[in-house]
């Protein structure tokens, strides 16, 4: 056991061992459970070293460069004996930020994290442009027709350095974040405005995150901001956005295909815009699609003879076309609890049919026990802003965030205990993950299994959400049956059973031999449901290199596509400017989807 020491002096210790260039040195500074999380500074990758061997193997790995020096401690501190330091370093390539737990005198957790590349600072501040040409040689041409310009010249005579394949918040942040680094940036989208893909969504749906946690980069909300967003008004706002962030945007614009050219470094991309076809050669690939694949529509025996509406949750057009008519929701999260409210208020009569045991958390012990310390206006009076929660909440490895979510979510069991048991007297089917660790771990692990009760869980539990439970069998003219013989009049099906991959839109767009060879996105190999292992440490090709040169997969909810699009805009920035980057342990493909 090591000595007491506070975290500040223990990054002392730390700084004249990396100085040193004594690997043993530095690792014998950390504790036998260790974790060094590295959001791209030294790794040009996102990765955690679990453990003294993993973390000597990153430092020969990475070389002498990479390694964190000139570091200073902004801020300390201490509770139930883990001490705490905020710290900033840099190296040969970027300037960073840090995180630093120190327990019984040893590293226990440490984060690195790029913020800025050193010689490609972002031009704020007093680095802004003039943005006007004072004098008589003033050229004819102004802002706007500048803009107009560029934004019509791609694929004519110029190209993007980088193609983003989805306008939603993910791939309009990202490209805001490039557009500040100065790489020459598309972003196409098959809606015809900005903003569409929530506009296009069920009338009633609003954020089920707080807007703390939700903004966007460099313009957060105002602070007038409603807590849970409604669709159109977060449309509204990204539209705008795209405006203020001058971001080069295609509406109505799909990519039907795309082919790697490896000894040319650029993509070909055929695209169809406004029912024009025009080729475009990015160096670079981005699917910003969202966390999710394709649409799963299972494939059911009488289908085709069922008399009534079916149509994928993606796809729900709203309650009020079912007034009086008896809907199926086959699933029982988020979705299917949104869409049955939806019909419900709509005057129809909402069937959810739960297949499998689901989280539930109210929307409000959410908060209260979960966001709010780091993402709420408690936090934001400490001095908790997004940027800071984002990286508190990164500097936690996935290998032990179930052990810091467990009490938060122990609280809300024993908190709320009367409303999960109204719930399960209803005969719905409750679990808290396979581990008890809650909705977030849910989420990373396999992006589904789980409902934020905004009010739906109440119809439920009194029945005006009819509930039964069971598997399908089939579908007749109809009627849905399980397979145990119950039938269900319907007059409508909404499936809402979730998504495949996102590497299905490789698939779709590419082929299927870069889809296999990227392999699955997203879980982090838990073994738990539907993360099958190996363990992995982090998300599976979200914002990293992955096993296909020049292609990239973005998404993830507001937060994360807000503070893991920083790595990816550096990463295509130093990709551009002609930066060596080479990747530390970039990861293996173990699951083809």
């Amino acid at each position: 056991m090591g000595e007491q020491r506070t975290a500040g002096e223990w990054l002392a210790r730390f700084s004249e061992a990396l100085s040193a260039g004594d690997v043993d040195r530095v690792t014998g500074l950390f504790g036998e459970e260790c974790y060094w999380r590295d959001l791209l500074s030294m790794t040009w990758n996102l990765h955690t070293a679990e453990g003294r061997e993993q973390v000597a193997a990153m430092l020969a790995g990475v070389g002498r460069g990479a390694w964190p020096a000139e570091l200073e401690v902004t801020s300390e501190s201490e509770a139930d004996g883990v001490h705490e330091a905020w710290f900033t370093f840099g190296n040969e390539t970027f300037t960073g930020k840090g995180l630093v737990r120190v327990r019984d005198g040893l590293a226990w957790t440490i984060l690195t994290s790029a913020q800025a590349l050193r010689d490609h600072p972002e031009p704020s501040g007093a680095r802004r442009p003039r943005g006007a040409e004072h004098g008589v040689n003033v050229s004819t041409e102004n802002w706007l027709d500048r803009r107009r310009q560029r934004v019509e010249s791609y694929g004519l005579d110029a190209e993007p350095y980088v193609l983003v394949v989805g306008g939603g918040q993910g791939g309009i942040g990202l490209a805001a974040r490039l557009g500040r680094l100065g790489v020459p940036t598309l972003v196409i989208d098959k809606h015809a405005r900005p903003g569409d893909q929530w506009r296009s969504r069920y009338h009633s749906l609003c954020l089920h995150d707080p807007v703390w946690y939700d903004h966007m980069p460099y313009l957060p909300f105002p602070d007038h901001w409603p807590v849970f967003t409604p669709k159109d008004k977060m449309g509204d706002w990204l539209e705008s956005y795209t405006r203020v962030m001058e971001l080069d945007y295609w509406t109505s614009t799909e990519a039907t295909s795309a082919t790697f050219d490896a000894d040319a470094g650029s993509w070909t991309v055929h695209v169809t815009r406004d029912g024009r076809e025009i080729v475009l050669h990015p160096a670079q690939l981005v699917l910003a699609t969202g966390m999710s694949g394709i649409p799963s529509v299972p494939t059911l025996p009488g289908q085709d003879v069922f008399q009534g509406d079916q149509h994928h949750s993606s796809k729900h057009p709203g309650g009020a076309r079912y007034v009086g008519k008896k809907v199926v929701v086959v699933g029982s999260n988020n979705s299917a609890h949104d869409i049955c409210a939806d019909l419900w208020q709509n005057g129809a009569e909402p069937i959810m049919l739960q297949r499998s045991s689901t989280h539930i958390v109210r929307s409000d012990s959410l908060m209260d026990k979960v966001l709010g310390p780091l993402y709420s206006e408690e936090a934001v009076a400490a001095g908790i802003d997004h940027d800071t929660a984002d990286l508190v909440f990164a500097s936690i490895p996935y290998k032990i965030l179930a052990d810091f979510q467990r009490p938060a979510f122990d609280a809300i069991r024993e908190q709320d205990k009367d409303f999960y048991a109204a719930l399960e007297a209803a005969g719905f089917d409750l679990d808290f993950g396979d581990d008890d660790s809650g909705l977030f771990l849910k989420y990373l692990r396999r992006g589904s299994g789980y409902y934020i009760d905004i009010g739906a869980s109440e119809l439920v539990a009194k029945g005006a959400i009819r509930l039964v439970r069971g598997q399908v069998d089939h579908l007749e003219e109809h009627s849905v049956v399980l397979t145990d013989g119950t039938r269900i009049e319907a007059d409508a099906v909404v499936y809402a059973t979730g998504y495949g991959s996102m590497n299905g839109w490789a698939a779709r767009l590419i082929s299927q031999e870069v889809a296999d060879a990227v392999g699955k996105c997203w879980g982090l190999g838990s073994d738990t449901t539907k993360d099958p292992g190996p363990w992995e440490g982090e998300l599976r090709n979200m914002w990293k290199p992955t096993r296909q040169d020049n292609l990239w997969f973005h998404g993830g909810n507001l937060h994360q596509s807000r503070h893991y699009s920083r790595y990816l805009a550096l990463q295509l920035k130093a990709r551009m400017e002609g930066i060596d980057t080479p990747v530390y342990a970039l990861a293996e493909t173990h699951h083809l989807a």
